[in-house]
């Protein structure tokens, strides 16, 4: 009897060591640049695919970089004809000001990974913790175009954003999210 359940033990032990070696072994996907040898505006996006993992998503920094904009101006980043409700929205999801040298940085907020990628919703849970609320499936998967537009001037320039489903280790981090409480479905 207990040799079984030191069999099933080394089996989900040895389970879960090879299914984290990717997690450990901190592999990125290499990024575009902004080529500095043009001189018309630009944009760019690191990552260039992220997953809708819900542990995953949150984890990661999504920043839109550009160059070639009007000094001390502002950007706003929309992403395009997003499928919500049988309709296609652009959904405004960063904005930056542009530095003097005509670039900007502009990181995507948690708030936003969470209501327009997931979504879903912020709360909290008895012991006042942070929890993601599941309550409808987020957003389709697909290529989705970005796109910066100056705040003052006519000056656009649009980039590619690849949103894939979850992979099988972001379903195993989103389940144990839930069973540890802190990622509610209630779809």
């Amino acid at each position: 009897m207990k040799r079984r359940y030191f069999r099933r033990f080394l089996a989900i032990s040895s389970f879960l060591v090879f299914s984290s070696i990717p997690l450990i072994s901190g592999c990125s996907e290499p990024t575009k640049g902004l080529n500095k040898e043009i001189n018309h505006p630009q944009l760019t996006v690191h990552p260039e695919t992220i997953r809708l993992g819900v542990a995953k998503l949150r984890a990661t920094n999504i920043v839109f970089s550009g160059s070639g904009f009007e000094p001390g101006d502002s950007v706003f980043i929309k992403l395009l004809e997003v499928p919500v409700n049988e309709k296609r929205l652009d959904l405004p999801i960063a904005c930056a000001d542009i530095e003097k040298d005509g670039t900007f940085t502009a990181k995507v907020g948690t708030l936003t990974k969470v209501s327009d990628f997931l979504r879903a919703k912020i709360g909290s849970n008895e012991k006042m913790e942070n929890i993601i609320i599941m309550t409808r499936p987020p957003m389709p998967v697909g290529t989705y175009r970005a796109r910066a537009i100056s705040m003052f001037s006519d000056t656009e320039a649009e980039c590619t954003l690849m949103v894939k489903g979850p992979s099988l280790i972001d379903r195993i981090k989103d389940w144990i999210g839930v069973k540890l409480g802190k990622i509610v479905k209630k779809y």
